[in-house]
């Protein structure tokens, strides 16, 4: 039985298609790989230089994590290339810095990249408030990670429901710096080799 995919809505942050043509084990696999096994990119380490905020360092470092980044997906490498990999490794970490000084609020769109490429998907995500003459100084480090690693690095939040007819339908809603497109498509990819090298194994068995 051929597969037949319909695009019932897009936008950049949500995508909504209706598949003909698989089971649930199929539809189940695929959320599975776009929500945890595509790379996308969150801040891993920061480096305080000061905070005289409210919060301690371990939870505006917990807050800067959450704030989904863009990047260019051919500038870095994937997760399994970085293990050893030094901070100053431009292919492996993206670096981003934050001064401020109060009394204002700190956003997300503060952060200021050294990487056109790599910034917050959204400006206004608040993480602290800063007094008058409290001051808040960091440099962050960001790389590409999974979402089975740590739910900073979930590509999305996907869902599917499977109608009287038996076909499925698919909401896809991109919680990270890469449209919900980019998402369906690299999941695609992903599932594809997946297949291939379960094709090779069985072939050695022979």
């Amino acid at each position: 039985m051929s597969i037949k995919v319909e695009i019932l809505e897009k936008s950049k942050e949500r995508i909504k298609f209706r598949v003909e043509g698989i089971g649930p084990s199929f539809a189940n696999a695929l959320r599975r790989i776009m929500i945890s096994e595509i790379p996308t990119m969150a801040i891993e380490w920061v480096d305080f230089k000061k905070n005289d905020s409210a919060l301690y360092d371990e939870l505006i470092a917990h807050r800067l994590a959450l704030i989904p980044l863009t990047f260019d997906r051919r500038a870095y490498k994937l997760p399994e290339e970085c293990k050893e990999a030094s901070i100053k490794d431009s292919q492996c970490f993206a670096k981003l810095k934050l001064k401020k000084r109060g009394p204002c609020t700190v956003y997300s769109g503060d952060l200021e990249s050294e990487d056109e490429s790599v910034k917050p998907v959204f400006d206004r995500i608040p993480i602290v408030e800063l007094l008058e003459g409290q001051e808040l100084e960091l440099i962050a480090y960001a790389r590409l990670g999974y979402g089975k690693e740590h739910i900073k690095w979930q590509g999305a939040i996907v869902g599917y429901g499977i109608d009287e007819e038996g076909r499925i339908t698919f909401e896809v809603e991109s919680c990270s710096g890469l449209s919900a497109e980019e998402i369906v498509l690299t999941a695609t990819e992903i599932f594809e080799k997946k297949l291939r090298e379960f094709e090779r194994q069985i072939d050695k068995l022979d």
